[in-house]
């Protein structure tokens, strides 16, 4: 399995079905704090639910879709940066993140999600990547941004939570502004 450093004592490596304690542990740290911001199928309660999302992700994986992968610091899983969405066949890809509250702030959501970034773009050939987050989700926003993503527009009331519908922001990049960028 590769790894790849981020950053002061933080890697960035695949989140597979074999971290799925570790994702259970995890997700007892963080359940309550990512609730609101990803997909209710996502923030599991206990092994076998992580299990289960492990599973999905691995099986889209396998059809060259979907993909997942953590974040350790200091060898513990803090959070993850994910591939949503992969259609090679159109050419783009929707990523997101997650953090438990402890990792926040430490700056290695925008290099995970950069290394995203460089190999879809790079490694296989995409040309538009997307990043949807809650409008009032400040912190997913500003990481849009610090990846040069383009807000392209506000998908009115298009999150449900608890009984409320939020606007959903689409943000973008596209491979000539992203290689551009790093040029």
């Amino acid at each position: 399995m590769f790894s790849l450093p981020l950053r002061d004592g933080a890697r960035l490596a695949p989140l597979e079905i074999g971290h799925d304690e570790e994702f259970a542990r995890h997700m007892d740290r963080a359940r309550e704090h990512i609730r609101p911001w990803v997909g209710p199928s996502f923030v599991t309660t206990d092994v076998e639910g992580a299990r289960g999302t492990l599973a999905r992700y691995a099986e889209r994986q396998a059809r060259d879709g979907a993909r997942l992968y953590g974040i350790w610091h200091q060898d513990t899983l803090v959070g993850g940066v994910m591939f949503t969405d992969f259609q090679t066949a159109m050419g783009c890809c929707e990523i997101g993140c997650w953090l438990e509250p402890s990792a926040e702030g430490l700056g290695l959501v925008t290099p995970a999600c950069g290394a995203l970034l460089d190999w879809a773009f790079t490694g296989r050939g995409l040309h538009r990547a997307e990043w949807h987050c809650r409008a009032d989700n400040l912190r997913s926003a500003a990481v849009a941004k610090r990846l040069g993503m383009t807000l392209e527009g506000v998908r009115r009331e298009a999150w449900p939570y608890r009984g409320t519908r939020h606007d959903k922001q689409v943000w973008a990049v596209l491979a000539p502004e992203w290689q551009a960028a790093k040029g």
